[in-house]
């Protein structure tokens, strides 16, 4: 252990912790997965307005935007 301490001092590069490294490995897998169920979710989202739009359920117009003014 002593040797690998020298050889990541003499590359001049920082030491990270293994338990670190481990977090941050779990906490991109977590995000990964969450990107993924989204891209899901979008996808099915788009093929519902699609779908809905051919069905003529929703207009292809955009939705009006709402004017606050007095």
């Amino acid at each position: 252990m002593r040797q690998g301490a020298l050889v990541a001092a003499g590359s001049e590069e920082p030491v990270v912790p293994v338990s670190e490294v481990k977090a941050l490995k779990t906490k991109i897998r977590e995000l990964e997965r969450l990107l993924g169920k989204k891209t899901m979710e979008v996808e099915i989202l788009k093929d519902a307005i699609e779908i809905a739009r051919e069905k003529k359920l929703i207009s292809r117009m955009p939705f009006p935007v709402k004017d606050d003014t007095p």
